[in-house]
């Protein structure tokens, strides 16, 4: 599952980041098009960390706890959705409001990062014992 949302995010990343520059670009300022193509940055980096999560949980040699990398997983995509999408919403459809999401969704990008640290870290603890 982690694996399909991580290709879907990857999609949405690419289809909103063209639709933003050859449908909004002209119709919104100068300001919001560059919250619209730091959210679709956004999107686009945690879509491949999110895909590459997805395809360590599935192969057979994970170096760590499958279990930490779901939740790290889990960490990235909620926060991918609610920092990219609070965005892409709020300027497309004019819903100001939205962009109180945003660092809702920051907050979980960095709990993803810090999880993943967490799990290379007991990784590592573990290989030493």
């Amino acid at each position: 599952m982690i694996l399909l949302t991580g290709a879907l995010l990857g999609l949405i990343s690419v289809a909103f980041g063209a639709f933003a520059e050859h449908g909004l670009k002209d119709t919104v300022s100068n300001e919001h098009f560059r919250f619209l193509m730091t959210a679709v940055r956004y999107n686009q980096i945690h879509s491949v960390i999110i895909a590459a999560i997805g395809l360590s949980t599935r192969s057979g040699g994970c170096w760590c706890d499958t279990r930490h990398l779901t939740w790290t997983g889990a960490a990235f995509i909620i926060g991918t959705v609610l920092f990219s999408f609070s965005i892409y919403l709020s300027v497309s459809l004019q819903i100001p409001f939205l962009v109180n999401l945003t660092p809702l969704g920051g907050i979980s990008l960095m709990i993803g990062w810090l999880m993943l640290a967490f799990s290379a870290f007991m990784s590592l603890k573990n290989r030493r014992q």
